[in-house]
Order: structure tokens, then C-alpha cells, then sequence
């Protein structure tokens, strides 16, 4: 039964042709149901429920660090936000500082070494 099994897997694998997937299938058929289920798990159309499992633990795993992810990101734009408006202020507040003094009478010293 295996030797068969492993010669039609064999031809199979070597050609990739409909044709030849409907002769590994009608291979397959002499073994009934088993047959079936082998060939379902080759092409991956049936898992292990092991393997399952771990699939979906590991999607949970990822949508949890994408999630954890994009909060973070959302705290960042948040704080970058409020240190643009701060910085905006300041601007704002040493500009006004300046326009006061000049209108005051004060004018700004040469800073030393220009020219």
C-alpha cells in the first residue's frame, strides 16, 4: 500500500498538470476514505487540530502586538500634538515679548562676536 502511495506522490510532485493531479486523485481513490484524507492533508485542505491551535494562538498573538502597537503610536501623535502647540505658544509669547520691548523703547544688543 505505501510503496504505491509513495510512487503516485512521486509522479505527482514531478508533473504539475491537471491531467496528472486527477490521476494521483483516482490513485488515491482505491484507498477509500483514508486515501482521501491523505490527500486532503497533502494539499492542505485539512489540518491537524494541534496545528489549528497553534494558528489561531498565533493570529491572537499578532493582533494583540498590533493593537498594543497602535496605541502606542496614538499616545505619540498625541504628545507631538500637544509639544506643537507648546511650541507654538512659546513663538507666540517670545514674539510678543519682543514687539513689547521694541515699542518700550528697548533695542536689542549686537550679540558678541557678529558683526
Amino acid at each position: 500500500m505505501f510503496p504505491e502511495l509513495l510512487t503516485v506522490l512521486t509522479a505527482a510532485e514531478a508533473t504539475e498538470t491537471p491531467a496528472d493531479i486527477s490521476k494521483m486523485i483516482g490513485g488515491f481513490a482505491q484507498y477509500g476514505v483514508v486515501g482521501l484524507i491523505v490527500v486532503l492533508l497533502i494539499f492542505g485542505v485539512l489540518v491537524p487540530k494541534y496545528v489549528m491551535a497553534a494558528l489561531t494562538a498565533e493570529k491572537d498573538n499578532w493582533r494583540t502586538a498590533f493593537e498594543q502597537e497602535r496605541a502606542a503610536h496614538q499616545v505619540t501623535r498625541e504628545q507631538l500634538a500637544k509639544a506643537e502647540e507648546r511650541g507654538d505658544v512659546a513663538t507666540e509669547q517670545g514674539r510678543a515679548m519682543n514687539a513689547l520691548l521694541l515699542e518700550l523703547g528697548h533695542r536689542p544688543h549686537a550679540a558678541p562676536g557678529s558683526a
